[in-house]
């Protein structure tokens, strides 16, 4: 039933219970009118609420930092990253957005001109968007479905390095990431917690352009990302990044 629809209705009742009313005597009578009238009010407004009041349907939204700058990202020209700006290799963790389309801008930290935006479609519970330069080309999203095992690590790999071409990753002796190309990520896989080494390969060698050591809490999820250009200095240095999905 429409707005208008109801309002007559409500008016045609309201009409009906003040005729009624003042037509019985009786005080008993004339409470029990009052009481109904009440009711049916009170049913018809929450009604007419319900079109008033829309469900914003929201997902989770984690940006992450591959690029060279300090960024900070805005929504219908609102800053997101309020607690602090969003340093090379950062992210924000999960914030709460609308689902659906949204562009999503970027400016350099400090400065008023809007850097690029980058049109978005959320979707599912979890998203992240990676930042790889200073361009919309050089940004791309993933969906994440997470797996939670109290007593395992998740750890997937993202290849946000414009340059690097497609690497390869290992995790520890059980992990192996394979030939992930510029803007793909693998799916979440189990691992133990602890202290792990981790080496990312260039395609085709044999030698790794990055050997550390990563300690990976239990019930905890990570996304492994490289970052930077092959041969890059300072922020633009070939770097790899962790970025925390859950746990801690």
């Amino acid at each position: 039933m429409s707005g208008k629809n109801r309002t007559f209705l409500l008016t045609r009742i309201t009409k009906f219970i003040i005729s009624s009313y003042n037509s019985i005597h009786s005080m008993s009578y004339r409470l029990s009118i009052f009481l109904f009238a009440i009711v049916i009010i009170g049913i018809i407004s929450c009604k007419n609420n319900d079109e008033v009041f829309k469900t914003i349907s929201t997902v989770q939204l984690n940006v992450v930092n591959a690029s060279a700058d300090t960024l900070n990202y805005y929504l219908n020209g609102t800053r997101q990253n309020n607690s602090s700006s969003l340093f090379p290799g950062g992210q924000t963790l999960y914030l709460t957005e609308p689902a659906g389309t949204q562009t999503y801008q970027f400016k350099k930290a400090g400065a008023s001109s809007i850097l690029f935006g980058v049109p978005l479609t959320l979707t599912g519970l979890a998203n992240t968007l990676y930042v790889t330069g200073e361009s919309a080309g050089q940004a791309f999203s993933t969906i994440d479905t997470l797996i939670v095992d109290s007593a395992l690590v998740a750890v997937r790999f993202v290849n946000a390095s414009p340059d690097a071409g497609n690497l390869s990753v290992t995790v520890g002796d059980t992990v192996k990431f394979r030939s992930r190309a510029y803007k793909t990520s693998s799916v979440f896989l189990p691992t133990g917690s602890g202290q792990k080494e981790v080496k990312v390969y260039l395609t085709g060698s044999s030698t790794p352009m990055i050997d550390t050591t990563i300690t990976m809490n239990p019930f905890s999820g990570y996304t492994l990302f490289s970052r930077g250009l092959v041969n890059g200095k300072g922020n633009s240095a070939f770097k790899l990044g962790i970025a925390l999905n859950f746990g801690n």
